[in-house]
């Protein structure tokens, strides 16, 4: 693994909400750290409501981590761009987090319950 990344389980139950929906809740959780960054949680995909995500077109590229693929969150009073992403086919060193999604907490709520 990397010396700048760290992937480990999140302790506890986390939850997204947005738009006064529930998006995901999940006890397995992951958070990733890169560097010096704020650490990360990654949610698994079959904890996600997926029926609130549409994919787009966006993409970014990490060194470390591969290709990023991005979803909008759309709910009944709301359409956020780009809320989410998913590395679907991560390099050996974030294999952890294939099937697994996460949130910006700047566009969405994402916290520990």
């Amino acid at each position: 693994m990397s010396e700048n990344l760290s992937i480990q389980k999140a302790e506890g139950i986390w939850v997204v909400r947005a738009g006064g929906a529930v998006i995901a809740e999940t006890s397995a959780a992951l958070e990733l750290t890169e560097g010096n960054a704020a650490p990360v949680i990654y949610f698994p995909r079959h904890d996600v409501a997926m029926a609130f995500l549409e994919r787009t077109d966006s993409r970014t590229s990490c060194p470390i981590k591969g290709e990023a693929s991005y979803y909008s969150l759309i709910t009944k009073s709301t359409t956020i761009p780009d809320a989410c992403w998913s590395y679907e086919q991560p390099r050996e060193a974030a294999a952890r987090i294939a099937g697994y999604i996460s949130f910006y907490p700047e566009r969405v709520t994402v916290e520990q319950v």
